[in-house]
């Protein structure tokens, strides 16, 4: 029922959230009268945050078009690889008429990015992925709406979000030869099943898995989003943050947990943080200070847009990894395509490659419990593991912003190249007459070998200072 009151609050103050918008800018456009009149630009302001307070936030874009790689703007297409009821595999493929540089996009390493499913949708890892573009061949998982997915579609457990990673990992391994995952927050522990079940069965696993800001361990320096799981029966979040789809929408009748009430979740971690920036827009608007009003629309048309997750998925989520702890425990089973159950065995792979990464002021997952995958997957020689903590970064800083550009992403470009197999570069593309631009075949790679002496990454000091990349003498448009 909570459901469908709060869509009847929604639709009613949506005509109003766009008046709002429409007074806003009758006050703030210097064409009209109003404009001119005293206090007209408080007034625009308070408009317009009540605008942003009241509207509905639809699902971002990632609007990555271009990259730019050496000084060469190279074009980026985004297209939907693998459509599966409750996931899409998204895939950005970069192209190039320049022939240096199409010869080197092509033999850089394939990454599969698994995005946390866990209220915000996939273009919250934007940065990480225009950053990853500059040096990898990437692939994305975007989680769907569940209030979107009929039930005709059946039902979405956490077996079913571990058995789609291995499906991405071996569509990529059939058209690549093999790839490197990582794996942000959430993902961290149906990625370590994943590649386990893989293990366990013989298959060939990914080169590398890099796990960032995850809850392997949640037992390990509680944050109050563990304290929260552990202090709350399983029929309590069953009774109490369950409901069904409304009728006006595609997945009516669907039990799920409500993107609104994990939104109030989030805000309520952080009241007087958000208070202050709202305030401080609201300020920004008032000076005309337009670079800081845009810095925090874009963060909150991405924060304030929220998915619904299906509830087995998320009941499964907190029984397994934040209350009975099975991944640690050794104790969980998934159940395969197939319908068997099969134990989880980190200790069974050898031959991925491990990287831990942790934010130093993660309030979110706590210190320890990304690193914890280190004492679980003993399988992995101690050459091929390491750990880094990312200085001054809360959780969201180890995979967008500064820090995750300066400090992580070097980390994480260094590991995945230690762990790459050497390959032959491909020849070099005629280069295309200014007429007619000709697509060259895209051949699959042969398929990667165990590599048993791969390049070693140091550990990296967490004081040391990225240098950036001298800025390019030349700058260079090409076409797709």
């Amino acid at each position: 029922m909570l459901y469908q009151i709060y869509e009847t609050q929604r639709s009613i103050m949506e005509p109003f959230a766009d008046l709002a918008e429409v007074a806003a800018k009758l006050y703030s456009n210097p064409m009209l009268p109003l404009a001119q009149m005293p206090g007209a630009q408080r007034i625009s302001a308070s408009y317009d945050l009540m605008h942003r307070l009241g509207k509905d936030y639809e699902k971002p874009v990632f609007g990555i078009h271009t990259v730019d790689i050496d000084g060469i703007e190279v074009a980026v297409h985004e297209r939907i690889e693998i459509d599966k009821p409750f996931c899409e595999l998204r895939r950005f493929k970069r192209f190039s008429d320049d022939t240096s540089t199409l010869a080197k996009l092509k033999g850089e390493p394939v990454v599969l990015i698994v995005a946390p499913l866990s209220g915000h949708y996939a273009t919250l890892l934007r940065d990480t992925v225009r950053t990853m573009l500059k040096d990898h061949k990437v692939y994305i998982t975007d989680w769907k709406n569940a209030r979107l997915v009929p039930l005709s579609e059946g039902e979405f457990h956490l077996d079913d979000y571990v058995n789609y990673v291995q499906e991405f990992i071996r569509h990529l391994q059939k058209g690549y030869g093999n790839c490197h995952v990582i794996s942000v927050c959430q993902p961290t522990v149906p990625v370590l099943a994943a590649v386990s079940l893989m293990a366990s069965r013989g298959e060939t696993t990914p080169l590398s898995m890099t796990m960032m800001g995850g809850p392997i361990d949640a037992r390990k320096s509680p944050t109050a989003v563990n304290n929260l799981a552990t202090q709350r029966s399983h029929e309590w979040f069953a009774n109490n943050v369950i409901y069904r789809v409304p009728d006006n929408f595609p997945g009516v009748g669907r039990r799920v947990y409500p993107g609104f009430l994990q939104h109030t979740g989030f805000v309520a971690m952080n009241p007087d943080r958000h208070a202050t920036s709202h305030y401080d827009y609201f300020k920004d608007l008032v000076k005309g200070d337009n670079e800081s009003v845009e810095t925090h629309r874009k963060f909150y048309d991405e924060y304030n847009a929220v998915l619904d997750m299906d509830a087995d998925y998320y009941l499964e989520t907190i029984e397994t990894v934040f209350q009975d702890f099975k991944l640690v425990n050794g104790t969980w089973d998934v159940k395969n395509e197939a319908g068997e159950l099969e134990r989880v065995r980190p200790q069974d792979i050898t031959r991925t490659a491990l990287l831990t990464i942790e934010g130093e002021l993660d309030d979110i997952s706590g210190s320890g419990q990304t690193a914890a995958a280190h004492d679980l997957c003993t399988g992995v020689a101690t050459p091929h593991r390491m750990h880094f903590e990312a200085p001054g970064a809360g959780h969201y800083g180890i995979f967008s912003g500064r820090r995750w550009r300066e400090m992580v992403h070097p980390v994480v470009k260094t590991f995945i190249l230690a762990h790459q197999p050497a390959t032959t570069a491909p020849a070099p593309v005629p280069k295309a007459s200014p007429q007619t631009v000709s697509k060259a075949p895209v051949r699959a790679a042969s398929k990667a070998k165990p590599v048993k002496k791969a390049a070693v990454a140091k550990p990296v000091s967490a004081k040391v200072k990225v240098q950036p990349k001298p800025a390019a003498k030349g700058r260079k448009t090409v076409s797709a």
